[in-house]
């Protein structure tokens, strides 16, 4: 298991082609030409926060598409990522542990079941290649057969639950997303090429390839942040796994 983790036509409004291809979903959006739309820091100190990724147009349609399709998949997966981030953080929040710089969370198990291990056996369980809490009440056999839990246990299992549906689609997002950008960064002369022969105007070949140059710079940036997204949510399945062992 662990192997798997650590595993457009040319106009005459030359703004046109500087629309990005994914509109913001703020309502502050920036300028037209801008590449990047700042999202608002996360509380967690080991997320780096650079924000949505925003293409400018080339005016080629199909490698306009290519260029969209990597930009949704790279803002889904950094999505992902700020979710599982947040999971994390709303479960320090909620048993008082130390927010660092990385996003383990050992500490928190630790006190949980040392908060509740008069009343509740607790572990951390794994199934395939997901992971849960696991709270059985002293003197039951199982789970199902406990009643209401307490609301802080509630939400540890949630957050938990929360925290491994969002680490596994931050890796399945990466996949995607290196395939996708792995095609463009090949490409990039063949794609310098065509813009040229899609577009008459000197000027506007010009202006156009200006916006392939910045288009590729958030390619590379996407490729070093998704990477990092990916490494760090397999980080999480790994000390899942370690804890789940220790359980045993």
């Amino acid at each position: 298991m662990l192997r798997f983790l650590c595993c457009c036509f040319f106009t005459e409004d030359s703004e046109n082609e500087r629309q990005p291809l994914l509109e913001s979903k703020s309502s502050d959006a920036n300028e037209a030409g801008s590449a990047r739309q700042t999202l608002p820091s996360h509380k967690a100190q080991s997320v780096s926060r650079t924000g949505r990724l925003l293409m400018r147009r080339v005016c080629v349609p199909d490698l306009d598409k290519r260029f969209s399709d990597m930009a949704e998949t790279f803002n889904e997966q950094q999505e992902c990522y700020e979710a599982m981030v947040g999971h994390i953080d709303n479960l320090r929040h909620t048993y008082g542990c130390a927010h660092r710089d990385t996003l383990s969370f050992s500490e928190c198990l630790g006190k949980i079941r040392n908060e509740h291990n008069a009343s509740y056996r607790i572990s951390l369980k794994m199934r395939g290649y997901d992971f849960y809490l696991s709270v059985v009440p002293v003197g039951l056999e199982d789970e199902s057969e406990a009643k209401m839990l307490p609301p802080c246990l509630r939400t540890a299992q949630s957050e938990l639950r929360g925290t491994c549906e969002r680490a596994k689609a931050t890796i399945s997002k990466g996949t995607t997303l290196q395939e996708l950008i792995g095609w463009l960064l090949r490409s990039r002369d063949q794609m310098s090429n065509r813009v040229n022969e899609a577009t008459p105007s000197y000027q506007e070949r010009g202006r156009l390839n200006e916006n392939l140059e910045e288009n590729m710079k958030e390619v590379r940036r996407a490729k070093d942040l998704s990477m990092k997204y990916r490494q760090q949510a397999g980080e999480v399945f790994v000390e899942a796994a370690q804890i789940a062992g220790n359980y045993l």
